[in-house]
């Protein structure tokens, strides 16, 4: 799952990875709905936490 992207993600391509906006990426970190780390004012994501917050949105999904 996601074999295309690095270890470590921008915001950028955690929006594309997730077909979604760039603001609503963002909207997604800030809900803590998708970890990440700050190094400054720079946002990574772990290519982990994206595996994880997809496995539990599918989960999520499913159950409706």
């Amino acid at each position: 799952m996601f074999k295309e992207y690095p270890d470590i993600l921008t915001v950028e391509q955690v929006a594309k990875a997730l077909h979604i906006s760039k603001n609503s990426a963002y909207r997604l970190i800030h809900n803590r709905s998708i970890g990440c780390k700050r190094i400054g004012r720079k946002i990574i994501v772990p290519k982990r936490c994206l595996i994880d917050y997809a496995l539990s949105a599918r989960y999520n999904v499913d159950t409706l």
